[in-house]
């Protein structure tokens, strides 16, 4: 890959990060087994492996290229607004467990979730706040 690597694609490989968090934590705290979970925990296992390394380079070349100062700006803007986002969102699951609305298994999947949902949320914001015409 001899593409520029830009700030809009390390942001786009977080969401694959999450991804990689919620399988991860399935993994951890399902109850059940069947006899195909081995192959779908090896594949992601790989996958994970060869996604490090590869992020790696990325992220080493980025480092080296000149950055884009107003998507950087761009980018702070987004997080602040996930940032208020994830404070409603864990005080919303942190009720949930205080009045036993939910157990501490599906609190776990909901705070999984939520960080998912919040990488997808902060891809999508940046995009939008780093187009051209709102420059």
């Amino acid at each position: 890959m001899k593409s520029k690597v830009t700030l809009k694609e390390i942001v786009g490989t977080k969401i694959i990060y999450a991804v990689l968090l919620v399988s991860y934590y399935w993994m951890w705290a399902r109850q059940d087994w069947h006899s195909y979970y081995d192959s779908i925990q090896n594949a992601v296992v790989l996958f994970t492996i060869v996604f490090f390394a590869e992020q790696g380079y990325r992220i080493r070349k980025y480092s080296k290229e000149e950055k884009d100062r107003q998507a950087i700006l761009n980018l702070r803007k987004a997080d602040a607004i996930g940032l208020k986002i994830m404070v409603a969102a864990a005080i919303i699951i942190a009720f949930s467990c205080a009045v036993s609305f939910i157990d501490g298994r599906m609190a776990g999947y909901a705070l999984v979730g939520m960080i998912f949902a919040l990488t997808v949320i902060r891809f999508i914001l940046f995009c939008v706040m780093d187009r051209k015409e709102f420059r």
